[in-house]
């Protein structure tokens, strides 16, 4: 091999070298991102790659379960323990792979033949380079780093939802539990009413048609504890789920009452601009539109060069001198010129050019329902809280100065006071669908929202048929 042959080629596989040390991890693995995404939340969230991280964050959350659980605090054990959460997390890894990997030289082929013919032995050797990939890696590298950024996005969104969903599920679970309280209040006064008229109807004071309808009240109260205290469960096992508990650590405390009613809504005139600027999904779609953009740019690069290898050859027999020289070799476009793979590309980039516009139409309706929706709950709650609830209050004290004064019976005073308790028991309801839709609009606000509908519990009539 001559001087100029030994330059070239130390200089080609210099070369390879330098291009294939650009491509490395980075030291945060992207985390950073989604850090900050925790902060926008005033949240921790850490990544557990290791066992002894994983230990750690099970201290963490073991001192944060050990106080009764504040709708903020859930939030941030979901953050800390969910698994599903945690697997997004690896997902960042993977793509970053994926992106280093893109942007890494293809390692060469080595090829050695040895070949007899009667006495004459020929060795054959040869080291080959797909070229077709070198050639193509700066566009594809950057395809995979857009991907990166992507995954990036869709991870904060995750983090995100996940935040909304705990918080939707807390909301849930304590009004679940305060809500079945109050149908126990309201069994204990059916109760009392049956009992009652049982007595009455024993002495000859009370018709046995009377005596049935009280006894069906107390039936009917029966039916709804038992479906207060089935809600109770599934709203607490929703919670349980995000939080990511198990064994011992489902028996949490919840706190008795939910959080008061804030004494005006949120004033928000402009929350379809804000919410078009900051929505993660428009960010998403924005960035795999700039993908797809590359990749039709990179079918157009490549469509007549689908297989295109170098490779240098050494031939050596013990007959013959020895042969240097190297080798290219082309797909020809014969049949196959690419126009199909072009065609796909262009039409992939123009369905994700709708997508992305039917994705910026969705997100502009979500957020006003949202918005909307938060301000009726708010209205509502409101108006139990400063109507429904000073009324029933009112109407309870006058009934009690009538039955002091013998002009009600006793069950006419046990029938206000089921209502004066299912009054309250809506006002309940009417609050956790107020914070349930301030959830929903935070989420809104940042990605697609899972709008809520009212889950009230159903409650027994006001009182028996008859009275």
């Amino acid at each position: 091999m001559t001087l100029f042959s030994r330059a070239k080629g130390g200089l080609l596989f210099a070369l390879l070298a330098l291009l294939g040390g650009c491509a490395s991890f980075t030291p945060d693995g992207g985390f950073t991102a989604v850090e900050q995404a925790g902060a926008q939340l005033d949240k921790q969230v850490v990544w557990a790659k290791t066992p002894e991280q994983r230990s750690q964050l099970a201290d963490r959350v073991a001192e944060l379960l050990a106080q009764p659980l504040t709708v903020e605090t859930a939030v941030q054990v979901a953050l800390l323990n969910n698994r599903s959460l945690q697997a997004s997390f690896d997902e960042l890894g993977i793509s970053e792979a994926e992106r280093v990997q893109a942007g890494r030289i293809p390692n060469p082929g080595f090829s050695f033949g040895r070949l007899e013919k009667g006495t004459e032995v020929e060795y054959e050797r040869g080291l080959h380079i797909n070229l077709a990939r070198l050639i193509a890696m700066p566009l594809t590298s950057g395809m995979e780093a857009k991907r990166f950024e992507q995954v990036q996005r869709q991870t904060n969104l995750a983090l995100f939802e996940l935040a909304t969903q705990t918080r939707k599920a807390w909301y849930g679970a304590v009004a679940a539990q305060e809500s079945l309280g109050f149908m126990r209040q309201v069994m204990d006064s059916a109760e009392a009413g049956a009992e009652l008229a049982r007595r009455l109807a024993a002495v000859g004071n009370y018709t046995l048609l009377q005596q049935a309808q009280e006894q069906s009240f107390y039936a009917d109260a029966g039916l709804n504890l038992i479906r207060a205290e089935q809600a109770r469960v599934q709203a607490r096992e929703q919670l349980t789920r995000l939080l990511g508990l198990w064994g011992e650590q489902i028996d949490y405390r919840l706190p008795e009452r939910l959080p008061e009613l804030p004494a005006m809504a949120e004033q928000l005139p402009d929350v379809e601009r804000l919410a078009m600027a900051q929505r993660v999904d428009i960010q998403a779609v924005r960035l795999d539109a700039e993908r797809l953009a590359s990749n039709l740019g990179l079918s157009k690069t490549t469509r007549f060069i689908n297989v295109l290898e170098l490779g240098v050859v050494s031939n050596r027999s013990n007959e013959e001198p020895t042969q240097r020289g190297y080798e290219i070799s082309v797909e020809l476009p014969l049949f196959d010129w690419s126009g199909a793979k072009v065609a796909k590309a262009e039409a992939q980039y123009r369905q994700m050019l709708n997508r992305a516009a039917a994705t910026a139409v969705n997100a502009r309706s979500q957020v006003r329902e949202a918005y909307l929706g938060y301000r009726a709950a708010h209205d509502i709650a409101r108006h139990y809280r400063d109507e429904v609830i000073p009324l029933r209050a009112r109407i309870a004290e006058e009934n009690v100065l009538q039955y002091n004064g013998m002009f009600i019976s006793t069950f006419d005073l046990l029938a206000d006071a089921r209502k004066q308790i299912l009054a309250v028991d809506g006002y309940l309801q009417a609050q956790r669908d107020f914070w349930t839709a301030k959830a929903d609009l935070d989420m809104a606000m940042l990605g697609t929202p899972s709008l809520s509908t009212s889950m009230a519990v159903t409650t027994v009539s006001d009182e028996p048929a008859g009275h």
